[in-house]
């Protein structure tokens, strides 16, 4: 095995044996690879404050292609203190780490990586946790080829007199085509487009409503559950923080 450096990002970690750890990491060369993290359990070891879940720093390895490389330090480039100390933002965090994760075992691209990285800084920076996790999950809808259409009506193509959002039907609906689905705010329609074409890391500020910001969350749970069979168990305590903060 030869030595590499690269950038990563690790998205979570198993124990291994009595004191080592398994990690997956994203990586900007690689994409998503195993890393054995040797020792790093023990209280002396210099690997243990790195071999967590959210670091994301230059990885030094003993790299092996089709197996698991061998961790041999990280020089830490953010280690979001902030975002770890905050039981919102770690949920949110530990949400976005985890879709990622399977998002990456069913396609690989090296945009995904960017956009963990950045979603992870504007969290750490103070974005808003839910608007900033609904860009992220309306994102990697491309990246699962069944992306929602926010350009135009599902059925008739018409980009004019757009009423609403429909995660049955995939996305916009028209005017002349809507047949009793849901409404949803004008507002709504606009800021999901918003959503899918802003690039995170020139996000400064984002004030959304809360009316609007729960009516893209519920369409994005529920298109989630129509169109990619995928289930994140990190959601089930955010939705659990989200029905209490509507009580």
């Amino acid at each position: 095995m030869k030595i590499e450096s690269f950038e990563g990002i690790i998205l979570s970690e198993t124990n291994y044996s009595e004191s080592s750890k398994i990690l997956n990491v994203l990586t900007d060369k690689h994409g998503l690879i195993g890393v054995i993290s040797k020792g790093c359990r023990n209280m002396k070891s210099k690997l243990r404050g790195v071999s967590r879940k959210l670091i994301y720093g230059t990885l030094h390895v003993y790299y092996k292609e089709n197996g698991l490389s061998t961790l041999i330090g990280v020089d830490v480039i953010n280690s979001f203190s902030k975002t770890m100390m905050d039981l919102e933002k770690i949920s949110y965090a530990s949400f976005i780490l985890d879709l990622t994760y399977q998002v990456v075992k069913q396609t690989e691209s090296e945009e995904i990586f960017d956009l963990l990285k950045n979603s992870l800084i504007k969290l750490e920076e103070g974005i808003p946790s839910l608007p900033l996790t609904n860009i992220v999950e309306l994102k990697l809808l491309d990246y699962l080829g069944v992306a929602p259409n926010v350009d135009s009506c599902c059925h008739c193509g018409s980009t004019k007199g757009i009423v609403t959002l429909s995660s049955e039907d995939g996305g916009y609906i028209c005017k002349d085509c809507y047949d009793n689905e849901p409404l949803v705010s004008e507002k709504t329609i606009k800021m999901i487009r918003m959503y899918y074409y802003v690039d995170i890391s020139s996000i400064t500020k984002l004030d959304v409503s809360n009316e609007v910001t729960k009516e893209i969350n519920l369409f994005l749970d529920d298109y989630y559950d129509r169109f990619t069979g995928l289930y994140v168990k990190s959601k089930d305590f955010i939705k659990k923080i989200n029905q209490l903060a509507n009580k």
